[in-house]
């Protein structure tokens, strides 16, 4: 008789862990299911809010400093703005800097999901100027112009006339070559070259994607820098759809990636902030 309840209790056992079995096995199964059906990711570029060496037009790479009063506002618009909207994140990027760190606290306050986290990664920082950070916006591109040939308003004419794309890689370039002379080693980073930003802009963005597509997110919200945008914008904007001229502080611009391929759909919008506003 003991026997017989021995074997009956280690049948129920077996059909037990059986159905443990097949239950961890269908959710997981549903795990997949849902990567499977994430068949695009759209990633939402925003422009960090106005900050005190915006506002005082001087130059502002790997430097920084914090948002103004209206920065600060443009950031909560933009936030509110995306919750009209209906728009949230599964996941949240910014640069180290702390001026994308504050606007992205105070866009996922204002858009309903301020207990969400985000993470930092230092290759979405901003061009670094090397030696010319901090310098007057026009001191800095005067010293580009006068390399070119060009004066500094024909330098920014170009600019305003024929996009900030790629002359914006050219600027990098020139600037690293002259702050060769500039920059005592150990004392500070010189400029940084066009291809050195290109190789840590597609760097991060290939790995947010990658990322993506392995947890199943579908939107993503990366606070980055009005250089550093325009350069992802239009290294992938192959067709010149947009047109890519100064990033507005707060703006969103939008790229999809599906089936390997990336797509810009929107450049340099404030429809958020103006339609809250």
């Amino acid at each position: 008789m003991n026997v017989k309840k021995l074997l009956v209790g280690m049948a129920a056992t077996a059909l037990l862990l059986t159905g443990c079995a097949g239950g961890a096995d269908k959710v997981k199964t549903a795990a997949e299911t849902k990567q499977e059906e994430v068949s695009e990711v759209t990633i939402y570029f925003a422009r960090h809010g106005e900050t005190m060496m915006n506002a005082v037009e001087r130059a502002q790479g790997w430097t920084d400093a914090p948002l103004t009063p209206e920065g600060i506002s443009g950031a909560e618009a933009l936030g509110k703005g995306l919750k009209a909207a209906d728009i949230t994140f599964d996941k949240v990027y910014t640069s180290t800097s702390g001026r994308t760190q504050e606007t992205a606290e105070l866009i996922l306050a204002n858009n309903g999901q301020e207990d969400m986290t985000y993470t930092t990664d230092t290759r979405l920082r901003e061009y670094n100027f090397g030696t010319y950070e901090g310098m007057k916006n026009k001191e800095m591109l005067t010293a580009v112009a006068e390399v070119d040939g060009e004066s500094y308003e024909e330098f920014v004419g170009d600019l305003r006339t024929n996009g900030y794309y790629p002359k914006v890689l050219h600027l990098a370039d020139v600037l690293s070559e002259l702050d060769q002379e500039n920059v005592e080693e150990g004392k500070n980073w010189p400029a940084e070259d066009s291809q050195t930003i290109l190789d840590r802009l597609f760097s991060a963005l290939d790995d947010i994607v990658a990322d993506a597509e392995k947890e199943g997110h579908e939107n993503v919200l990366i606070v980055s820098h009005g250089m550093s945008i325009i350069t992802i914008l239009g290294q992938l904007d192959t067709e010149e759809e947009y047109e890519l001229t100064s990033m507005k502080n707060a703006s969103i611009s939008t790229i999809v990636h599906k089936e390997g391929e990336y797509r810009v759909t929107s450049a340099n919008d404030v429809s958020y902030i103006t339609e809250e506003e």
